[in-house]
């Protein structure tokens, strides 16, 4: 377990009370974890500005009627295999399907193929959501 250290910290009484409203709705027991969450975040922010490893996922909604549409993903998929770690098919209605799409690897690399697949005349939504793969962080 880390060494923990603690430390002071002055802010207006507005923001505090705005900040203590926030983290009750999101759940936190205390002002520390709240306060390492939000340090966490602009850390791993800076890694992927950095080129770090990242990890992640890429999420789309398409309409698997659309004309070679599932042909064109999976192409896409093989030309990013080397950060492709996993992908889930989810049937969710007789139109649309929901593809869950795991990556590892180069932050640019996997702004590439959330592009690439965003761009795809069919899919109707995606999103790319990066984290860390904490190696750097706690």
């Amino acid at each position: 377990m880390p060494e923990l250290i603690r430390f002071g910290v002055s802010l207006p009484k507005e923001l505090l009370e705005g900040f203590d409203r926030l983290i009750s709705r999101k759940n936190y027991t205390n002002r520390s974890k709240a306060i390492g969450d939000l340090i966490r975040q602009e850390l791993i922010k800076k890694e992927w500005l950095e080129g770090k490893e990242i990890a992640g996922a890429v999420t789309l909604i398409y309409d698997h009627h659309k004309r070679e549409l599932l042909n064109k993903i999976t192409d896409i998929q093989h030309d990013f295999q080397k950060i492709i770690i996993s992908t889930q098919h989810i049937h969710l209605d007789h139109n649309n399907c929901l593809e869950i799409i795991a990556v590892k690897g180069s932050p640019q690399e996997a702004q590439n193929l959330s592009d690439a697949l965003r761009s795809a005349k069919g899919v109707k939504h995606a999103t790319l959501s990066m984290s860390s793969t904490c190696k750097n962080i706690q």
